[in-house]
Order: structure tokens, then sequence, then C-alpha cells
């Protein structure tokens, strides 16, 4: 197990999981973000629902998830934004160095 990890967000549109992105990667929180449209089924207040949405998957290490959530509920517009963390066990040991260095600066 590496103290790595991807949080997964869900963003209500393309400007603001770049917003997110952006203001993550700046604050040296996350080494990369990667953002695509997905579509999402759900229930929300007794109804399904179905929401064209952007997935961004935000690669950095453990400890700074406390201050990823923070974040991504200062700038979120939803009430109850997707933030999961999921460790990563294993990768690429210059990538996993690279996301060290890219995120090493950046205070929790």
């Amino acid at each position: 197990m590496t103290n790595f990890g991807v949080v997964y967000v869900t963003a209500s549109s393309q400007a603001e999981a770049e917003m997110i992105a952006d203001a993550l990667v700046r604050d040296g929180l996350a080494a990369c973000v990667s953002l695509f449209p997905i579509q999402s089924v759900y229930i929300w207040q007794q109804e399904i629902c179905r929401e064209s949405e952007w997935q961004l998957l935000v690669k950095t290490r453990q400890e700074q998830y406390p201050a990823i959530e923070a974040k991504v509920k200062i700038l979120h517009s939803y009430t109850t934004p997707e933030i999961i963390f999921l460790p990563i066990v294993t990768g690429c040991p210059t990538y996993l160095e690279w996301m060290h260095t890219q995120t090493a600066s950046s205070q929790p």
C-alpha cells in the first residue's frame, strides 16, 4: 500500500470541474486532475435522477484529503458533493515520486 490515492469528485458542469481542478493543482493539493463527462443515475429526495455531470479524478497523497475535501466543499455548487478517497495500492514508482513532488509543498 502506498500513501497515494485518487479522490473522486463529480461536478455539475465542465466550468465547475475546471475551476475546482485548477484550485486543487494551484494550491499543491493535487499532482494532476483528470476531467471527463459522465452520466450519473442516483436517488435524491425519493426520486430517480439522471444527470450529465463531470468527473474529476484527483491524484494526490492521502494526507492531503482533508484539505481537498474542505476546498471542494467551498467551491462546489452541490449541497452534498461526491468526494471519495480511494487508495492506490501500487503504481509506477516514477509516477508516484512525481505525485509526491507535486504535492509536497502544500499545507493540508
